[in-house]
């Protein structure tokens, strides 16, 4: 796909469009990677996001319990010391 340099102030830029943005999920940021004579453009995915306040929400709820025992039956914890 061909598009054109625009001027942006003292700087110039690429005008991407709503499709292109909506389609690979670009926000506010991108990552670009300059790679033997290209640059690619990435979206960056944040899928932690919103985490610290969905551990609070668990925790209040009760949600965070242990899935699985951290120690088992069988195991032999001497062999460690």
């Amino acid at each position: 796909m061909e598009t054109a340099i625009i001027k942006i102030g003292n700087s110039k830029g690429l005008r991407l469009s709503k499709t292109i943005l909506e389609k690979y999920d670009i926000k506010d940021k991108v990552d670009l990677i300059l790679e033997k004579g290209q640059i690619i453009i990435k979206p960056i995915s944040s899928p932690r996001k919103n985490w610290e306040e969905e551990f609070r929400k668990m925790s209040e709820n009760g949600d965070d319990k242990l899935l699985m025992n951290d120690v088992f039956e069988d195991e032999n914890l001497e062999e460690w010391t």
